[in-house]
């Protein structure tokens, strides 16, 4: 079943079930319905008289609302909210102008208008859901929600770019809402401050170019000190914008890099200045990146995230450890200051490279050395026991797999679980952190390794990296169960 599959199921499932399960309101008035919960896309779920369910985009749970629908399948329909009639107590004004359900707006946040605990409360029941109706998975302990600012956190975007003739203006921003279009965007709140406050010079700049129709796409990766954005051209830059972008980031402290082509394309304007890198203080780490590398789009989100998933993982000094889909080295080199041996494991050549190049520079001058720590690259989508046996016994376990999940090594897992022949003395972890930007697939994954791979899920949680957004990252641990006998399979039967 693939990603979008997996989503879709999950949602229709969980509504489906939530409905048949609740006892009917008393009679509303003619065309309202009543908001029983909230999906993963913000939608509010509400039902007909008749059971069939509805997926509201704008409402809110409790509701009482007004619905013009766009889209009818047999069991279920979909709409957007006309009336509010009776509003909810965690409604809130939304923090940005571009935010809502009018004609143009942005399309880039889901939830402004919900209260943000009841953003977490949402993201966290979406994660029990999935881990349940997916996988038949249930935590013995559901861990604290990750929370951290609200506004001003993402340091990640990839902003679309567009010379409109008819209104003789350039837009920046997201796409609007359920469009192709961009949204004519003057600020972003979830965007650093000052670089919310760059949008409108940005469009002049851009508007002044000789080059404004042939540049889609403005990158931006902001570090700690550093504020990169990567231009997107598809024909080479006259001499006058090249030095147009030099100026503009001279005023505003940018650093530019350009993109002729692919990712392997990018490169700074200009050589020198200072390196683009974050930095994770609790371990006297710090990360350099290029703009276009994957790291976490909320960098105080990120240091929490890597203080809590070390706790739970608790490597020690006579532990190894593999990090799977390791990246730059966001946990392997903090998991390196506790552990015995590490290896990383990413797919990409060229960031393994880069891990190297990064343990090489946090290695050096520190008073207490890095454990030994190697990287290697490996198809992480077709893995087999047989490459996992030969990847060595490791007492622990991190992975951190993008949203297509870590099927492939979970089931690796689950087959040498199975057949103990195939194992030639390798021995699983006994303990495995999953960081998940997907529930779904975290869903899936768990379901094997709970079933078919002898662990038990001892905790799982959130992690609110995107707030505002229906994105659900997520963190679960599992133990390895020594009473488990090769080759169980049961799985618990659904709740009464």
């Amino acid at each position: 079943m693939t990603v979008s599959a997996l989503h879709e199921n999950s949602l229709l499932t969980t509504a489906c079930n939530e409905a048949v399960s609740q006892t009917p309101s008393p009679s509303l008035p003619e065309g309202w319905l009543e908001i029983e919960s909230l999906d993963i896309d913000a939608q509010g779920i509400a039902r007909r008289p008749d059971g069939k369910v509805v997926f509201i985009e704008g409402a809110l749970p409790f509701e009482q609302v007004s619905v013009s629908v766009h889209r009818k399948k047999n069991n279920w329909e979909a709409g957007t909210v006309t009336a509010v009639h009776r509003e909810s107590s965690q409604r809130v004004r939304p923090g940005c102008p571009h935010f809502g359900l009018h004609a143009g707006a942005c399309g880039g946040c889901k939830m402004q208008h919900l209260h943000e605990a009841a953003q977490v409360a949402v993201k966290q029941r979406v994660l029990e859901d999935n881990l349940w109706h997916l996988g038949k998975v249930k935590p013995e302990t559901l861990l604290r929600p990750i929370e951290g600012p609200a506004w001003g956190y993402r340091h990640r975007a990839r902003l679309s770019v567009r010379h409109v003739h008819k209104k003789g203006e350039v837009l920046i921003g997201f796409h609007e809402r359920k469009s192709r279009y961009v949204a004519d965007m003057q600020v972003c709140p979830v965007l650093p401050p000052h670089v919310s406050g760059m949008l409108m010079p940005l469009r002049e700049l851009i508007f002044g170019m000789d080059a404004r129709d042939t540049c889609p796409q403005i990158e931006l990766a902001s570090g700690d000190d550093v504020t990169a954005l990567v231009l997107r051209h598809l024909e080479p830059l006259s001499d006058g914008d090249l030095a147009r972008l030099r100026a503009f980031g001279a005023k505003h402290g940018v650093q530019w890099w350009l993109q002729a082509k692919g990712p392997d394309t990018v490169r700074l304007l200009d050589e020198g200045g200072e390196m683009l890198s974050y930095s994770l203080p609790e371990f006297g780490i710090t990360m350099p990146f290029k703009p276009t590398d994957f790291t976490q789009v909320n960098p105080y989100i990120n240091r929490v995230l890597v203080v809590r998933a070390l706790r739970l993982l608790d490597a020690r000094a006579d532990e190894r450890v593999i990090d799977w889909f390791c990246g730059l080295g966001n946990f392997t080199l903090p998991i390196a200051t506790t552990a015995g041996e590490v290896l990383g494991i990413e797919g990409s050549d060229t960031l393994v490279a880069r891990s190297h190049e990064n343990l090489a520079r946090n290695q050096a001058g520190r008073e207490r050395a890095l454990a030994p720590t190697t990287f290697a690259a490996r198809n992480l989508f077709e893995m087999t026991p047989e490459q996992l046996v030969a990847d060595g016994v490791a007492q622990k376990w991190l992975v951190d797999p993008p949203r297509e999940g870590a099927f492939a090594l979970a089931k690796a897992i689950a087959d040498l679980h199975q057949n103990p022949a195939l194992r030639n003395g390798w021995r699983p972890p006994q303990r495995i952190v999953y960081v998940s930007c997907n529930p779904a697939t975290l869903a899936r994954d768990a379901g094997l390794l709970v079933h078919q791979a002898g662990y038990r899920c001892v905790a799982a949680g959130v992690v609110n990296m995107f707030s505002h957004t229906a994105h659900v990252e997520s963190m679960a641990v599992f133990e390895l169960d020594p009473s488990r006998v090769p080759g169980a399979d049961t799985a618990p039967a659904e709740p009464g």
